[in-house]
């Protein structure tokens, strides 16, 4: 007969893998995602849903408890601006007194964790009509929160609704992070159709919000530059255009697809397609990539593949310039990948289920990691978000973060930031734009849901079209 901690055990084990299937409940039921441990022995559907359920309890269960907002980071650091905290890295002094906490809000993570809420409700995590009074929340204090011109600031104070500066002269607008919080609500307007008088509702506060983003404002009057920021304080004294190619393409798409606000195709080809780093067409490692002059870099950190293309399909997605937007994000993953196994500054832990350069905390500060920018450090957002494109080998590092380096890095939010095998470092802290992509891309993975809400949008298809895009979603 079995001992008791051996039936203890089995009966954990039934349960923790129960929990992690989907599970069809009726609206409003449940609420709460409980956190499992490292479960043995389940097939690869299995623990792609346990991962994203896990990650998904970041926006959930460490959402601000008074405006909804996603929270940028669940471990505080020192930092006046921003800037502060990331200069770090760079061995500039930083003897700063303000906490950069919980107060502090991530308005592209908001946009991250709607779409991520979306998938939720979808996979039976959460019961739908609280999702819709969760969003409903987070939409309303955004209706009286700052706001310059119809567009929101990078970081909100989740209490009061007020800027959060990044920096001395970035206290405004910031139409970059704008773009990912309205691509998550229109997802969410795509998938809340019912004719319930909360989804009624909240789909009414998307149009005003859409409606009222004025991203021609961003053009300066010129036709010819998008700029990134604008402040009440300081104007346009930031003078940062939003070139090409990187995160942004997005913010060129939606800017395109405004109702009442639209830039004009000029705007794009002058300042994103016209832009000296916009374009490649060289080979590393064998694999061509089309867009990202970034020669040293081979293309950059993997967020830049990652945050338009929650919602943009790559697929089967050109440009009027040749560019095969499925190459691109497909050779991207691959080179940084391929640098990692070829992992030329000896770092102690790369290899070929071991890899992955992206934006993300270091053991000093936060660092835009990539192959021109190598600290030895992975973040496990990159492997694991690129799963549409290098299933297999996104599935092979994403095993070997959560069987092999779990006890260090596997917690109630999902994996940690990032850690470095090398120096012996794995982070405590979890970021929301590095967890919002878990959850999407795995499920674009799993069931294209995200593409296939926002790819159908009548607006999107129009900025897609202007700015000379085809897809196997536009019909002529």
């Amino acid at each position: 007969m079995p001992k008791k901690s051996s039936l203890l055990l089995l009966f954990i084990s039934s349960f923790l893998l129960l929990s992690a299937q989907k599970i069809n409940f009726k609206d409003g039921y449940p609420n709460n995602v409980n956190p499992i441990g490292i479960v043995k022995n389940i097939s690869d559907s299995t623990l792609l849903e346990i991962v994203q359920r896990q990650t998904f309890r970041y926006f959930w269960h460490y959402a601000h408890p008074i405006s909804g907002l996603a929270r940028e980071r669940d471990v505080a650091v020192h930092a006046v601006s921003y800037w502060d905290y990331i200069n770090e890295a760079w061995d500039e002094p930083n003897l700063s007194k303000t906490i950069f906490g919980g107060e502090d809000c991530a308005i592209g993570g908001t946009g991250m964790g709607i779409l991520s809420t979306i998938v939720a409700v979808q996979r039976g995590w959460i019961g739908r009509d609280t999702a819709v009074k969760r969003l409903i929340k987070i939409a309303d204090f955004l209706y009286k929160a700052d706001c310059y011109h119809g567009i929101y600031p990078h970081f909100m104070n989740g209490t009061t609704g007020k800027t959060v500066p990044f920096d001395r002269l970035d206290d405004g607008a910031d139409i970059v992070e704008t773009s990912y919080l309205l691509m998550g609500f229109l997802c969410a307007k795509e998938y809340f159709t019912r004719d319930a008088i909360t989804e009624k509702y909240l789909r009414k506060r998307i149009d005003q919000m859409w409606g009222a983003a004025n991203w021609n404002w961003h053009t300066k009057g010129e036709n010819k530059r998008l700029y990134w920021h604008w402040s009440p304080r300081n104007d346009f004294d930031m003078n940062f255009p939003v070139w090409g190619y990187n995160e942004c393409l997005i913010t060129y798409i939606l800017s395109a697809a405004s109702p009442n606000h639209s830039i004009s195709r000029n705007v794009y080809d002058s300042t994103w397609s016209g832009s000296f780093g916009w374009q490649n067409g060289k080979s590393y490692y064998g694999y061509k990539l089309p867009l990202g002059n970034y020669d040293k870099d081979r293309g950059g950190p993997l967020f830049f593949e990652q945050y338009t293309y929650m919602g943009i399909d790559p697929n089967e997605l050109k440009d009027d310039h040749g560019t095969d937007y499925a190459e691109q994000t497909k050779n991207h993953t691959l080179i940084n990948r391929a640098y990692c196994i070829e992992n030329p500054n000896h770092y102690k832990g790369y290899s070929a289920r071991c890899w992955g350069l992206t934006a993300g905390d270091s053991y000093k500060g936060y660092v835009a990691h990539s192959p021109e920018n190598d600290k030895g450090v992975i973040q496990p957002t990159a492997a694991i978000s690129s799963m549409p494109y290098t299933p297999k080998e996104s599935m092979e590092a994403l095993k070997y973060f959560y069987y092999e380096l779990g006890s260090k890095i596997w917690g109630p939010f999902g994996f940690a930031d990032g850690f470095s095998i090398h120096h012996n470092w794995y982070a405590k802290s979890h970021l929301a734009i590095d967890q919002g992509p878990i959850v999407v891309m795995i499920e674009n993975y799993r069931s294209g849901l995200i593409w296939n809400l926002f790819m159908k949008i009548p607006d999107v298809q129009n900025g897609l079209k202007k700015l000379g895009f085809k897809s196997k979603w536009i019909k002529d």
